[in-house]
């Protein structure tokens, strides 16, 4: 099997890992949900050896994240959990999460079900790391953007770009507060979550 291999992650892991590192610095461990190919994971474990960085996905995507993980060998690192935003969490209590465009891609049902499982896992002021695409007021930020929701929903109806409001609503249900709401390359953002 060829390594699974995503220009973008490589393109943004540094962008990300720069407001990233100084978020969770006093984070021992961190859950990713959704770590599609594995490059973020590799990256992130890499720049943050006191961090232990759990990979996780629906079963289907475990051989390609397994590959970047058993090449990478990083005590850090670990390999990835089936997670499956239907089903309850295969963890108990964890200091930080941390996903990455993920919620253009699944259901809103699925996304209401991120937010369930954070308030269920998430230890208490517990940090939250989002980054992907996002409409403010129903608009999107860019040409670029609209075009891809329209791809996106001519692929799947379920699918893309959510509104900020919803999505921080969805988090102070959870019992978090938005701390920050960083603009990022290829007209992205990265919101930074902290639990109550």
């Amino acid at each position: 099997m060829t390594k699974p291999f995503s220009q973008a992650c490589e393109n943004n892991k540094d962008p990300i890992l720069a407001l990233l590192a100084p978020f969770i610095s006093n984070i021992s461990s961190v859950l990713e949900v959704g770590s599609g190919t594995g490059q973020h994971a590799v990256h992130f474990a890499q720049a943050l050896p006191e961090v232990v960085w759990q990979t996780s996905d629906l079963a289907c995507n475990h051989a390609g994240i397994t590959q970047w993980c058993d090449e990478a060998q990083l005590d850090n690192l670990r390999r990835p959990i089936t997670l499956d935003l239907t089903q309850h969490w295969p963890v108990e209590q964890v200091p930080a999460i941390y996903t990455a465009n993920t919620f253009h891609i699944v259901s809103p049902q699925l996304v209401v079900r991120f937010f369930e499982g954070v308030k269920r896992h998430l230890s208490p002021h517990g940090k939250v790391v989002v980054y992907g695409p996002f409409n403010y007021q129903g608009q999107y930020t860019s040409v670029s953007n609209a075009e891809f929701d329209a791809f996106l929903k001519s692929r799947d109806p379920n699918s893309g770009i959510r509104d900020i409001e919803w999505i921080v609503d969805l988090a102070q249900a959870a019992g978090l507060e938005l701390e920050a709401d960083h603009a990022m390359p290829a007209n992205n953002r990265l919101l930074c979550f902290i639990g109550q």
